[in-house]
């Protein structure tokens, strides 16, 4: 299986162009972030999880060439946004993308998209195919997905756990059931938004209680805001086996 981090950043948070914030300035090309998503490479499968506002810009920096599925956690724009590129992959290889959400937020896209799923449909939109899931696995042509229940506050979300990976984004809170589909995962991508306390996502703090919890072979940290700090001066602070995921980040499981 290879991963593919295609964004670790977020909206909470994010500052005018005008900002002079240590982050903001860096020259570091790890403190640029593109909002969060992952792409998974499994026996010839491709799925992505989430797309977002830049889902086009990371398909072309990542040449995409075929998506064989995109899991959606929830519905925030900065997670569905850019489900309108999907058209892209449509005109490439003449054929829907199929799109896993549960019934929630497959309201909210035919909503947000409505122009994709009219009786008179206008000569290329985007073609979806909406597929509800729920807390049980599923398979997408023979990989199985695990969904794991988090919550974002008191809004719902799906992590998700395929094979020996799971990557849990928005979450503040993981019950000790769900908690349960992740013991034994070798890789784990979490969110942290900031060494503060939020109301939604996980402080640094927390996060890093969770990884020691689970005991992954190696953890990273995204759907980051610039609130965290600096890239380089986190990582130093990180204990041995988790660090920070940056945009382009690479591995194989």
């Amino acid at each position: 299986m290879k991963v593919k981090v295609l964004g670790t950043g977020t909206s909470q948070g994010v500052p005018v162009i005008a900002c002079n914030c240590n982050v903001c300035q860096s020259t570091d090309p790890n403190d640029k972030r593109l909002r969060t998503a992952v792409l998974v490479e499994h026996d010839g499968v491709n799925i992505v999880i989430d797309a977002g506002p830049d889902f086009r810009q990371q398909m072309l920096r990542e040449k995409v060439a075929d998506i064989d599925a995109i899991l959606i956690t929830h519905e925030h724009r900065d997670h569905i946004a850019g489900l309108d590129d999907v058209r892209s992959f449509n005109f490439m290889n003449h054929k829907p993308v199929d799109i896993y959400a549960e019934e929630r937020v497959q309201k909210v896209i035919q909503s947000e998209f409505f122009y994709s799923f009219g009786d008179n449909k206008y000569p290329g939109v985007p073609q979806i195919n909406l597929k509800n899931i729920s807390t049980e696995p599923f398979n997408i042509k023979g990989v199985k997905i695990i969904p794991i229940r988090v919550f974002h506050y008191k809004l719902p979300v799906f992590g998700f756990r395929i094979g020996d990976f799971a990557y849990i984004t928005d979450a503040n809170y993981i019950s000790e059931e769900e908690k349960q589909k992740l013991h034994g995962t070798k890789y784990l991508i979490i969110n942290a938004l900031r060494k503060r306390k939020h109301i939604s996502h996980f402080s640094l703090a927390e996060s890093l209680e969770l990884i020691k919890e689970l005991s992954p072979k190696r953890a990273y940290i995204t759907h980051i805001s610039h609130q965290m700090g600096l890239h380089h001066d986190i990582n130093e602070e990180l204990p041995h086996g988790i660090s920070l995921a940056y945009d382009g980040l690479r591995f194989e499981i």
